[in-house]
């Protein structure tokens, strides 16, 4: 499948989970979609680029050894990504990543990713954490920044910065989470 084909393809794709998971399911039986899926993913702002990150979340979800081959494209594009509907489901896959990475489960991930991933996906959650992105992207990055800060002494007190100094202005959701995460920040101190 060219990717054109596969854009041709993403166009049939609509928000339902239904025609989300059926897109998913094609990529992972041909693991080699993930290259193109990651261009059009980063091409720019046309809806087909939110389906693209709409199906990676999909596929990643059930398996996330496909990216693998494909993560230093991954993370030196994701901070491209302005809209929400692409930062959403990007932000979802950053914090499986890290969820995996930091897993008491051995895995391919641990052996993949290496510091300057790491730093990437991690300097990423803070534009999303900081900038005017919905609750959901938000709340992703705030798990994977809090599992980063195992490995990067500075994250953690810049995250409970963030949080303490948006908390007030926070919706109930974002409240929800950053309460949650500032009571795991705290007694690391």
């Amino acid at each position: 499948m060219t990717q054109d084909d596969l854009i041709k393809s993403l166009d049939y794709v609509n928000a339902t989970r239904e025609k989300r998971m059926h897109m998913a399911h094609l990529v992972l039986q041909k693991p080699e979609l993930i290259e193109p899926l990651l261009q059009i993913a980063f091409k720019g702002k046309a809806p087909i680029c939110n389906k693209a990150c709409w199906i990676l979340e999909f596929v990643l979800k059930k398996d996330l050894n496909p990216i693998l081959p494909y993560i230093d494209i991954f993370t030196k594009n994701i901070h491209l990504l302005k809209l929400d509907s692409s930062v959403r489901p990007m932000a979802k896959i950053c914090e499986i990543i890290t969820k995996a990475y930091y897993s008491k489960k051995q895995n391919e991930i641990k052996s993949v990713l290496t510091p300057k991933h790491l730093e990437l996906i991690g300097s990423t959650c803070f534009d999303w954490l900081i900038g005017e992105y919905k609750v959901a992207a938000k709340a992703y990055s705030m798990t994977s920044l809090l599992l980063l800060g195992r490995t990067f002494d500075w994250i953690h007190p810049e995250l409970k910065m963030v949080l303490e100094r948006n908390y007030a202005s926070g919706s109930s959701a974002y409240k929800a989470r950053a309460r949650m995460t500032l009571e795991r920040l705290n007694p690391l101190k």
